[in-house]
Formats: structure tokens, sequence, C-alpha cells
């Protein structure tokens, strides 16, 4: 009896000591224990509940495990936007796509004597709405109207051209936005992008080491050693996920990823209107008006045209310069070569007082290494990249460091 009554004692301690320690370490856990008042089955009772808490915890261990590895895909997901983008496909009813080596007139009705609207050059996407004739009806961006259907691919034929040009594009969601030279806050401003334009992504999903590569290839080219200096660099590589480079024109500028949207897209028409090029915005003679009138009508010929760097061929590949200089040379005006010095060659005048055919300048840090020429309607015509060759642009796609006159 005595033996009896000792191991009960024992067992009782020994539950009561197991009820201290669980409480202290796991107050759920010990509500479970001081439910229970009977001594019968003791050593079962406390071997399940052993077996329960190790099995519990582990489980535990497993559910934190998989919620960091689940966190860290979803994280990776957010940082890589093709991902979120590659699988939604184009928001095209029925999807046309320009198959031109220039531009294609959009024009307001079913004719070639109709008024042109708008231009599509090469790979432009649109969405047709019927057809009528030789003509269809499509809509592409801003431009509604009627292009030659000849000129235009549909079907599977569109969707497999879609895949193969579609490039992911960030609208800028406010109205101005400051771009840096590199993506950190403690970098420099070095330009200024318009909520009107679409930009193409050049690198979405930026790492340290390629950001290191890119660092050494651009030091003394786009940014300085003091610069460089200036930048908390553990900061800026521990923040790379939310920074994007987009590539404008000839150069490539940082960007919080907060302050755009993403488009995975075809490039869209532009809106065009002959008109602007002959109102009374030029101010002049009517000499001068028919001057600025072929300058613009010149131009729009090479639309869709490639971009070659150094090149100054309208046909066969020219640079900004290079396209500015051989417009105006064509009409017997010779200006220099590169947009540096034909930014001190010209006049300077304001936004206010722009007219068609004045030079756009454009920079980073105010240092000019780009130029346009100004088309009328708040548009330019340039040549910009060899992604997109010659090109219209909203004239304040990015904040212009100089305006220049050439005919005064």
């Amino acid at each position: 009896m005595f033996r009896k009554n000792t191991i009960k004692c024992f067992a009782f301690l020994f539950l009561s000591l197991c009820m201290a320690f669980s409480f202290k370490t796991d107050a759920c856990e010990s509500a479970a224990i001081t439910g229970e008042t009977s001594l019968a089955g003791m050593t079962v009772y406390l071997d399940r509940f052993y077996s329960a808490s190790v099995k519990k915890k582990t489980d535990d261990r497993k559910e934190q495990v998989k919620a960091k590895k689940n966190n860290r895909k979803k994280i990776k997901k957010k940082s890589n936007i093709y991902d979120t983008l590659a699988n939604a496909g184009f928001k095209y009813e029925n999807l046309g796509v320009a198959n031109v080596s220039g531009a294609l007139n959009v024009h307001r009705e079913a004719s070639e004597s109709s008024t042109v609207v708008g231009k599509m050059t090469k790979d432009n996407g649109c969405d047709i709405k019927g057809t009528k004739g030789k003509w269809s009806h499509i809509v592409s961006g801003k431009v509604n109207g009627y292009v030659l259907s000849k000129y235009l691919l549909t079907g599977d034929k569109a969707k497999s051209r879609a895949k193969s040009v579609a490039r992911l594009r960030a609208i800028v969601n406010t109205k101005t936005l400051n771009v840096r030279t590199l993506p950190s806050i403690d970098s420099k401003i070095c330009d200024t992008l318009s909520q009107e334009e679409e930009y193409t992504v050049g690198n979405s999903d930026i790492k340290k080491e390629w950001l290191q590569k890119y660092i050494k290839k651009n030091l003394n080219k786009t940014f300085g050693k003091k610069q460089l200096k200036s930048v908390n660099k553990k900061a800026m590589y521990q923040d790379l996920n939310n920074w994007i480079m987009l590539s404008i024109d000839e150069q490539d500028v940082f960007i919080n990823k907060d302050f755009l949207e993403f488009n995975y897209d075809l490039s869209k028409a532009v809106t065009y209107s002959s008109s602007d090029t002959s109102s009374g915005q030029n101010n002049g003679s009517s000499g001068k008006g028919s001057i600025y009138s072929k300058l613009v009508a010149y131009a729009m010929k090479f639309l869709g045209n490639k971009y070659v760097w150094g090149g100054t061929s309208l046909t066969n590949g020219t640079d900004c310069s290079g396209f500015t200089m051989r417009i105006y040379e064509h009409f017997g005006y010779k200006i220099p070569r590169v947009s540096r010095s034909q930014a001190a060659f010209t006049k300077t005048v304001k936004a206010s007082d722009v007219k068609v055919g004045d030079l756009f300048f454009y920079g980073n840090n105010g240092y000019i290494s780009h130029v346009a020429m100004y088309i009328g309607n708040g548009q330019i015509i340039h040549a910009s990249n060899h992604r997109d060759g010659i090109k219209i642009s909203n004239a304040y796609y990015r904040k212009p460091i100089k305006i220049g006159r050439v005919i005064n």
C-alpha cells in the first residue's frame, strides 16, 4: 500500500512539474494538462503529450520554413515584372500588326484623299473594328481611323509577330517624375519624364552583380567618382528590388517602381495632323511658313526608318543629330553634326514661343546628348534609338534642356 501511494505521489509530483514547466513555455498546452484529473494511465498520457508536443513544434517549424519559402517566391515574383505580365496576353479583340518598312497613314475616312489623323510604324498594334472594301477600321492608342488592309498582319500571323516584338513598357503615374543616374535616392536627378509617354524598360530585375558591372562600365561617362561616393552602396544594393532601369533614346536611367505602371504590349500609332505644319504659329512670312511645312513633310517621309549610332543616312540609318542635320541640309541650311554643337549654333527660344521646325535638345545632368525636331501639336520627330528608329514623341516626354531655332 505504501509503495503504491509512493508511486502515486511521485507520479503526481512529476505531473505537477510538467504542468509548471509547460505553463511557463506554452500556456495553451498547459491548459490541456490541467484539465486532466485522473491519475490512471498517467505514463501513457505523458508519452502522448510529449509526442504531440514534439509533433506540434516540428509542424510549426515546417510551417515557418514553408511560409518563408512562399514569401521568398512572392518577393521574387514581385521583383520580376515579366512574371506578372507575360501571361496577361494582349488586350486586343481583333489584333492587327502594321507590316510596313516605313510609316502607314491612318485616314479619318476610308479614302486616300481623306485627312491623315495618325501614323503607324512597323509592328505597331491595333484593334481591327471592321473592314470596308480594301480598308480596315482600326483603333490604336488614341488614333481611330482607316488604313489599307494589305499593310496589316491579322489572325495567327499577327499573334505570332506580337509575341516576338512586344516589349515591357512603363507609364509614369504622376504628372512629371524625376529619374536618377543610379538606383538610389542618394543618386543625382538626371532627367524629368512626362505622364504622356510610354517608356521602354531596359532592366526590370536589377541584380547586384549586374549593377556592379554597369557602374564600372559607366563611371566617368554618365556619373563621376564624386557622385558615386555620395551614394550609400550597401543601402542601394539592399533596395534593388524596388528599382527599375528605363532605356530612353541613347541613355539608361533609374526610377522607383512605385511611380510607374507597367504594360507588356506593342507600340501604338501616334496622332498626326498635317495642318499643324502650316498653322499661324509660324508667325513668319508665307515663304518661311512654306519652308516649315516642307521641313516636316520631308522629315515624315523617313518615319519608321532605322536608327544607327554615328549614321547620317535618312534611308539606311542615322542617329539623332545626323537626322536633323540632313533634314535642314536638304533645304540649304547647314548646321553642325553633333547635338551639343547644334544647340550652341541655334538661337534659344521659350517653350511658349516654339514654332514648327525648332529643335528640342535633351540630355543628362545638363549635358546635351539628344536632339529632335518640333512638328507641331506638342510633338517632335527624332531618331530615337535602335529599338524604335525614327519616331514621333510628345515634345516633353523628357524635360528639354534647350529649345533652339535655326531659321530666324
